[in-house]
C-alpha cells in the first residue's frame, strides 16, 4: 500500500494525517497552534514555533503508526491563505510571520479606499483590499519597520515556509499566491504597476517563482529526515490555500448548482466557475466577486468570505462552560427547546473582523433579564448563520441556479446547528463524510503528483466520499429572514456608530 501525508495549518491546530491511496485516514495527530497576540489588531506567529509544529505533528503521527517511511511516496499541505511570512536576504526567518487575521494595516487600507484603490486594481488583480492581504502588510512594514523592510529575501505565505522548511526550496503555490494581489489575473503573472500603486516596488525581486498544487516542489532533506522521522528524498508537492482544499474535498465543481459552506475560523462561500467574466459582461452584480486560481486548470474558484464564524462562539467557551469545556450536547438541547427564531436577543460575531466595513466591533443587542444560557447560545449562533448569510446571498446572484450547500467545518457536528442553516437559507445542506478536509486535499494533489491518480476528479471518484442530508423545513423560513433582516438593520447601526466615532 502507496501511504501519503497531508499537512493542515491552521488557525488553530497543526494537523499531519496519514491517508492510504483510496483517502482513507489511517491516523492523525494534532499540535496547538502558537499564536501571539501581543498588541491590538497585532496576530503573528513565531516561525521557528511554525515550523517546530509541523516537526511535531508530522513526528506524533509516524511514531503512532506501524507504517515504514519508505512507503510514504509523497507530502503536501494546506494551509490559511494570506498574511505574510518573511525571509531575509540570507534565506533565514526575517521576523514573526503576520497572518491573515491581523489588522495593523488598517489605517493604510482605509486610505487605499478613501483614494479609490479597490476599483483601480480589481480589473487586474480580481481581488479586494483588506488588511490581511500580503501587499497590505508589507505597505506596513515599510512605514513602521523599515529595517525589516529593506532586508526582505522571499515572500512566502504559510504554506509555502513549512514547504521551504522541508526542502530548502524557495516557491509560492499558485491557489495562494493569485489572490494575493500581486497577481495579475489576466496576464497570470505577477506584475510590476502593482506594486507601484501600493508603493512596495523594492520587494519585486522578493516574489518567489510560482508553481502548481501537483506540481514537485521538491524533497525532504536529510536533516529534516532526522528531525521528523520521514524518509530523505520523500516528495513535496506544492499543496493548496485550505478554502479550495475544502472545495475540493466537498465535491462541487462548475456543472452542479451547488456551492461549498465553511463553518471554521472563517465564513467561506465558495463557487466554482470555467471562467472569469469581463468587466463589461459580469452583469450578474456590482459586487467585486474574488476570485483565484482552482486546483484544476482552467477553472477558478469564487469566494466570499470574513472571519466572522465558529471562532466567535469557541471564544465564549470559558464563559459558557464547565471546567472549560463546551458540552455541546447540552447546548444543542438548550438551543433546540427554545421557540425558532423568537428571541429578541441578537449577537454579532465580529470579534476577529466584519463583514460589513472596516472596524466594525461585536457585541450583543437586546439583552434582558429573563435571557438564558439557552438564550445566548441561540443568539450567538444565529449571528454566525446570519453573517454567513451575507455571504451567501451575495453567491446567489453570482449562482443563481445553486440550491444545495456541501458544508465542511466543526459546526457541522451538530444536527440543531446544521438544520438552523438550511431552515434560514431553504436549501439542502449536504454534510460530507470527511473530518479533515485540509489534510485530505493536500493528500491528494501529491496523489496526483506521484501518478497515483491521473486527475484529481479521478483520486475522489475512487474515494467515493458519502454526505449526509439535512432538508429545509419551510415552516420556518420566514421567521428566520425576518430576523436576518433585523440583524441586517443593526449591524448597519453598529457601521453609523463606528465611523461617527
Amino acid at each position: 500500500m502507496n501511504y501519503f501525508i497531508g499537512l493542515d495549518s491552521g488557525g488553530t491546530f497543526m494537523k499531519a494525517a496519514l491517508l492510504d491511496s483510496y483517502g482513507q485516514q489511517i491516523a492523525i495527530a494534532k499540535v496547538s497552534a502558537q499564536v501571539l497576540n501581543e498588541q491590538q489588531g497585532w496576530v503573528e506567529r513565531e516561525l521557528d514555533d511554525l515550523w517546530g509544529d509541523a516537526k511535531s505533528a508530522i513526528s506524533k503521527l509516524l511514531a503512532s503508526v506501524d507504517v515504514d517511511a519508505s512507503d510514504i511516496k509523497g507530502l503536501s499541505i494546506s494551509a490559511q491563505g494570506k498574511g505574510a511570512y518573511l525571509l531575509d536576504k540570507n534565506g533565514n526567518n526575517l521576523r514573526n510571520g503576520i497572518m491573515s487575521s491581523d489588522s495593523r494595516s488598517l489605517d493604510i487600507v482605509k486610505q487605499w479606499q478613501q483614494q479609490g484603490t479597490p476599483s483601480a486594481i480589481y480589473p487586474i488583480t480580481r481581488q479586494t483590499l483588506w488588511t490581511g492581504h500580503p501587499v497590505s502588510i508589507i505597505r506596513w512594514l515599510k512605514d513602521n519597520e523599515p529595517h525589516h523592510y529593506q532586508n526582505i529575501g522571499a515572500v512566502l505565505m504559510a504554506h509555502d515556509y513549512l514547504r521551504y522548511r522541508l526542502t530548502g526550496n524557495i516557491a509560492a503555490e499558485l491557489t495562494n499566491i493569485s489572490e494575493s494581489n500581486f497577481y495579475n489575473m489576466v496576464t497570470g503573472q505577477y506584475d510590476p504597476e502593482l506594486l507601484n500603486v501600493f508603493d512596495i516596488a523594492e520587494v519585486w525581486s522578493a516574489l518567489p517563482p510560482i508553481i502548481k498544487p501537483d506540481e514537485l516542489a521538491g524533497h525532504v532533506t536529510d536533516a529534516v529526515a532526522q528531525e521528523t522521522g520521514l524518509k530523505a528524498g520523500t516528495p513535496v508537492f506544492g499543496g493548496l490555500f485550505d478554502v479550495v482544499s475544502t472545495a475540493v474535498c466537498s465535491g462541487i465543481n462548475a456543472t452542479e448548482n451547488t456551492l461549498n459552506y465553511v463553518t471554521g475560523t472563517w465564513s467561506v462561500t465558495s463557487g466554482i466557475a470555467t471562467d472569469i467574466p469581463t468587466e463589461s459582461s459580469d452583469t450578474s452584480n456590482q459586487y467585486n466577486y474574488v476570485y483565484g486560481h482552482y486546483v484544476l486548470d482552467k477553472q477558478y474558484i469564487i469566494h466570499d468570505a470574513s472571519p466572522t464564524s465558529a471562532s466567535n462562539y469557541e471564544w465564549f467557551q470559558d464563559y459558557l462552560s464547565q471546567n472549560g469545556e463546551f458540552d455541546h450536547l447540552e447546548n444543542q438541547a438548550l438551543v433546540s427547546a427554545l421557540p425558532v427564531a423568537e428571541s429578541s436577543l441578537f449577537f454579532v460575531p465580529f470579534l476577529y473582523g466584519s463583514n460589513m466595513g472596516l472596524g466594525i466591533k461585536s457585541g450583543f443587542y437586546g439583552l434582558q433579564s429573563h435571557h438564558t444560557k439557552g438564550h445566548l447560545i441561540q443568539a450567538i449562533w444565529e449571528g454566525i448563520l446570519f453573517c454567513h448569510n451575507v455571504h451567501l446571498d451575495r453567491m446567489r446572484a453570482r449562482f443563481p441556479q445553486a440550491s444545495v450547500l456541501r458544508v465542511t467545518g466543526g459546526t457541522t457536528s451538530s444536527d440543531v446547528w446544521m438544520q438552523m442553516l438550511a431552515d434560514l437559507t431553504g436549501m439542502s445542506v449536504d454534510i460530507p463524510s470527511i473530518d479533515e478536509t485540509g489534510s485530505l486535499g493536500a493528500a491528494l494533489v501529491a496523489m496526483v503528483g506521484v501518478g497515483q491518480y491521473d486527475s484529481i476528479e479521478s483520486g475522489l471518484a475512487a474515494m467515493a466520499i458519502s454526505s449526509k442530508r439535512v432538508e429545509p423545513n419551510p415552516e420556518h423560513f420566514q421567521a428566520y429572514q425576518r430576523k436576518y433582516q433585523r440583524y441586517l438593520k443593526l449591524v448597519s447601526l453598529f457601521k453609523e456608530f463606528e465611523e461617527s466615532i
